[in-house]
């Protein structure tokens, strides 16, 4: 009898200090993951709103007292109603984007290898005042911008929002890999220039493959920024036809105040499907390429 009681108060003593290391664990840690549950809450608040006034109508949007019925209409209304369709908006947003993605990858990774890897004269001085122009408010160039745009007759078309990303611009990008790239061996250049690669050979075949963390971070951000920029198209753009998705949503406003909320908020909720995927799929990258980065 004695055999089967100790084996049975073995486990019930085990399942107490279970017990009580968890709930010691809820003690310590627990008020910190409601803290944070609540501000998760606080967060995705704006967007459960958004979400559920874009199957509401107007009425309903604009009187809380009223009975709320469900519709899709708005997102049928907000996909036609203009003059021109909402898609067309998206096509032009992400035309926009992935040539903006392709231009600070090409320029901003160029420039990073020159002041990571290279040596040529005046390198601090410039890699300095790069670095000063993030401090440099963008409405302090626009001016400048705008007018030589102007002169080169390229106001009303796509260049403006496009042509500057393949100049390294971007001095956040730029400032990001040169710090992932000071942290890859050199020894990796002196084997390169062994095997007779020039800069160009080894930043292709040695130096980009091993910053895919920084170029994903790059890439992820550069479509975000560009996805939700306002006032570049608004500054440059002049044809409805051309409008990117931010100027298609302030279309659904006209000039007396007037506005159709629900088409308005349903239209909001699909140009935010692109991101929520992009941070989706490339969360983990984005991570990695932060984590690394800061640890070089």
């Amino acid at each position: 009898m004695s055999a089967v009681t100790l084996p049975l108060r073995g486990a019930s003593s085990q399942r107490a200090s279970g017990l009580l290391s968890a709930l010691a664990w809820v003690r310590k840690t627990g008020w910190k993951h409601a803290l944070l549950i609540v501000f998760g809450l606080v967060m995705i608040y704006p967007l459960v709103w958004m979400l559920t006034r874009s199957f509401m109508s107007n009425i309903d949007i604009l009187n809380p007292g009223a009975q709320v019925r469900f519709t899709l209409e708005n997102y049928i209304d907000g996909w036609g109603s203009l003059r021109v369709p909402f898609g067309r908006f998206i096509l032009n947003s992400v035309m926009v984007a992935g040539a903006c993605i392709l231009g600070n990858l090409i320029s901003c990774t160029l420039a990073a290898y020159a002041f990571a890897r290279l040596s040529f004269r005046w390198r601090g001085p410039l890699f300095a005042l790069m670095l000063s122009t993030i401090m440099l408010p963008f409405h302090v160039t626009i001016i400048p911008q705008y007018i030589l745009f102007y002169q080169l007759g390229l106001v009303g078309t796509y260049a403006p929002l496009i042509l500057p990303k393949f100049l390294a611009v971007e001095a956040f990008f730029v400032f990001l890999m040169v710090q992932f790239m000071r942290g890859l061996p050199r020894t990796l250049d002196d084997a390169a220039a062994l095997d007779g690669c020039g800069p160009l050979r080894t930043f292709w075949s040695v130096i980009l493959p091993l910053c895919m963390p920084a170029v994903g971070v790059t890439a992820v951000f550069s479509f975000i920024w560009t996805w939700n920029d306002f006032f570049t198209p608004l500054l440059y753009l002049n044809s409805p036809e051309m409008y990117t998705v931010p100027m298609g949503l302030s279309t659904f406003q006209d000039s007396t105040g007037l506005s159709n909320y629900g088409a308005l908020f349903a239209m909001s909720v699909l140009t935010l499907v692109p991101v929520f995927f992009v941070f989706l799929f490339a969360q983990r990258a984005l991570v990695q390429g932060i984590a690394t980065t800061g640890l070089k």
